[in-house]
């Protein structure tokens, strides 16, 4: 069993300047391209639910699922990682239930309640080995119940994360730099400035949420101005939707499920192996 925490992999990075890939999952299917692809590379890597992933598969199913991932592939360092948590119970649930990470997400609180919260779950968390990711600022779009609008999103201040940071504990913090979730409806701008301005200061791993669709170079770009952690979900949907549309319509009268989630699943494999190559965390085991 190779669970380990995002603190032990991400400070390598964070060290080394390169990130590591946080990749969601919500079936079988996924998880194994997710495995597949960072054995192949040989990378350590993240594999998140959100809380939309464990309302639909289950809390024990995406345990059960990542944990034998963890066995098939002792040689891979995996990340069992909670995704924008934003109930405190579920967050204490799912570090029962066996994750080695997890994220609170209290960034549409005042910042004094943010720091509360996040301290709280960082005392509980630590003492367990577990590691937490915080965020501050607010990252537009929508993930799953997570929804940001455009008009709400915020810069994250590089003076307010410094005393978030230091007030919380965290061991990881995502910052709002310019990325959206879900699918870009125009050009992606990352403030560059802004980003490195906070990586300066705060000087734990930067996390860079709604990272599906940001060209390449962008991505080397950000994590050359601090970024360790890059979290993918958009990007792997299409890819696994997109082949199973293609195989129906190519095999109409299919219905062998195997024969139509087998592609989606090797596609899906096909953009991890990718995303783990442009965040340089290949052949880092």
């Amino acid at each position: 069993m190779t669970l380990v925490s995002s603190k032990q992999i991400l400070l390598d990075a964070y060290h080394n300047h390169y990130a590591v890939g946080a990749f969601n999952c919500n079936n079988m299917e996924i998880v194994q391209g997710i495995i597949a692809a960072a054995a192949q590379e040989r990378a350590p890597v993240i594999i998140q639910a959100s809380q939309g992933a464990l309302k639909y598969a289950g809390l024990e199913y995406i345990v059960a699922l990542i944990r034998t991932a963890a066995a098939e592939y002792p040689e891979v360092p995996l990340v069992m990682h909670l995704d924008h948590g934003t109930d405190f119970a579920q967050v204490l649930a799912c570090m029962e239930a066996g994750f080695t990470s997890v994220m609170i997400d209290a960034s549409k609180l005042p910042m004094a309640e943010n720091i509360d919260l996040t301290r709280k779950i960082v005392e509980i968390a630590h003492p367990k080995g577990i590691s937490v990711e915080a965020e501050i600022g607010k990252i537009g779009g929508t993930e799953d119940q997570v929804s940001v609008s455009e008009k709400e999103a915020a810069y994250t201040d590089p003076q307010e994360a410094v005393e978030f940071v230091r007030a919380t504990g965290c061991d990881s913090l995502a910052v709002a730099v310019g990325t959206a979730h879900g699918q870009y409806v125009g050009p992606v701008k990352l403030n560059y400035d802004l980003l490195e301005q906070i990586h300066q200061q705060v000087e734990i791993p930067i996390v860079l949420h709604g990272s599906s669709g940001v060209p390449a170079e962008m991505l080397r770009e950000a994590i050359t101005r601090g970024v360790s952690k890059v979290n993918i979900d958009t990007d792997l949907r299409a890819a696994f939707v997109n082949k199973i549309h293609q195989v129906l319509q190519e095999n109409p009268d299919e219905i062998d499920p195997r024969l139509v989630l087998g592609p989606a699943r090797a596609a899906l494999q096909e953009v991890v192996a990718e995303k783990i190559r442009i965040f340089g965390s290949n052949d880092k085991i």
